[in-house]
């Protein structure tokens, strides 16, 4: 006799542990399947991990301005793969927390690959070839997704990296090329360039960062290049040869035509949802462009077949697949009251040097949906808590509705910004308006200052500037 459960999850990433927590902590028997670490990529090679990567490059490029400070330091360097290990550390560090949280709430982790295996039922393989199975009243889809392959740029784990062999180098390359400038692109680009490492950066759109708003996007990319990394945009690759010592890329960009030699290559041209091999087929899930469609609640139109996270799609953002994996477990249980998650009220973080954080309509969604625009922005440069802690680079930007005062969205690049963005998402959550964010008082000296004179730019009342 299979074992029986009221929820059973596919895959542990930050969607699954915490849809199984929350169906757990509702009183349901609840098991999760994973065929890996627990945590899945998030914690084991993404958010997590690479973190600690950047958050070694941040302190070895202080280093680097400790005159600025009034400090003095001979012998400046960096050993590889000792920062390498403490990202590992770090990783296993939370992998371990979620087995201490699976423990503690009582739910059954089991080893292996899940399948749908009819109504009700998952099969598991594990990696020895052992084959059971489960039964469960409802199942929850959380397979994450993976890196995306373009042909010409198939990684080969030598001289084409994924994200994967990005985070566990053997050693520092002298040279790469970055292809695609979103979040994770860029993230490593910030990396190696801390590291000495030369960079270039080809994105196929017109500026980097293209989801961000236009004026960070402008901004990022004048900090990039101050940075010493080269930026290729509206480019075309060409051709890829790859060789005994490093790579070849051929690429048109601005009219010309240019071979760039590198040792390596990162690939980082998007995610492609985990749908193989899971049996949606069978089971009548729908699947369009590599990810499973659902409904505002998370349901597959298969009864008791649930989807979250990467999965089912943009944003792929691992605070988006846990927030769904609250809600679809609460949508099980029969909780009251639920709301469905709103993706334009949840923010993208990147963690370069400088940061980048947004949420809500960058000012030309906002005009393109109709709206008459307020905007305001404010600079760290006129900010007492960034001079002192010798941040001077970056702005914060508002956008406003003019007719209700309605906050759209919010815009930011600089230091410690992806720490301040969730005060502006609590304001739209809230559905806060102008009115309400100049009543509030922010902290002095802060950082935070910038989001308040950033909301009376837009209504000519800044004062510091």
């Amino acid at each position: 006799m299979a074992d029986e459960y009221d929820v059973a999850v596919i895959g542990s990433g930050p969607g699954g542990y915490v849809a199984a927590i929350r169906a757990s902590q509702l009183g349901l028997k609840t098991a999760i399947v994973e065929r890996d670490a627990l945590g899945g990529i998030c914690l084991n090679w993404g958010c997590i991990p690479t973190k600690a990567l950047l958050r070694s490059a941040e302190l070895y490029e202080t280093l680097h301005r400790l005159d600025e400070f009034g400090l003095k330091a001979e012998k400046i360097g960096f050993d590889a793969e000792a920062v390498i290990t403490r990202s590992r550390k770090v990783a296993a560090q939370l992998s371990g927390g979620v087995k201490f949280l699976m423990k503690k709430n009582k739910i059954d982790v089991i080893e292996g690959s899940g399948r749908l295996a009819g109504a009700g039922r998952i099969s598991v393989e594990t990696k020895d070839g052992k084959k059971s199975e489960i039964g469960a009243k409802n199942i929850i889809l959380a397979t994450g997704a993976r890196a995306r392959t373009i042909p010409g740029l198939e990684p080969d784990g030598k001289r084409i990296w994924t994200y994967r062999e990005a985070m566990v180098p053997k050693e520092m390359p002298k040279s790469l090329i970055v292809v695609g400038s979103g979040a994770i692109g860029i993230e490593f680009a910030s990396f190696y360039r801390a590291f000495g490492c030369e960079v270039t950066v080809v994105e196929v759109l017109d500026r980097i960062l293209p989801v961000e708003d236009e004026e960070i996007s402008k901004e990022a990319a004048k900090a990039f290049k101050k940075r010493g990394i080269r930026i290729l945009t509206g480019a075309k690759i060409d051709k890829t040869e790859t060789g005994a010592k490093g790579v070849g890329m051929t690429v048109t960009a601005g009219g010309k035509t240019e071979t760039i030699e590198a040792e390596v290559v990162i690939s980082a041209v998007g995610i492609v949802g985990n749908v193989e091999n899971i049996g949606l087929e069978e089971a009548g899930v729908k699947v369009e462009k590599t990810h499973v469609t659902v409904n505002e609640w998370l349901e597959t139109g298969v009864k008791g077949v649930y989807a979250i996270g990467d999965l089912v799609g943009p944003p792929w953002l691992a605070h988006k697949a846990s927030h769904e994996g609250v809600l679809a477990a609460e949508r099980i249980a029969g909780v009251k009251d639920l709301h469905p998650v709103d993706a334009s009220r949840i923010p993208g973080c990147t963690y370069s040097t400088p940061q980048i954080a947004s949420v809500g309509l960058t000012e030309a969604k906002a005009k393109e949906a109709g709206h008459e625009v307020k905007v305001g922005r404010f600079p760290f440069r006129a900010n007492g808590k960034a001079i002192a802690l010798g941040e001077t680079e970056g702005f914060v930007k508002t956008v406003f509705d003019a007719k209700t005062g309605e906050l759209l969205g919010a815009h930011m690049i600089g230091a410690e910004v992806t720490e301040l963005i969730q005060g502006y998402g609590i304001a739209m959550t809230l559905e806060t308006t102008e009115a309400d964010l100049i009543r509030a008082v922010f902290p002095h000296p802060t950082l935070s200052e910038m989001m308040g004179e950033a909301v009376l730019d837009a209504y000519g009342r800044v004062l510091h500037t």
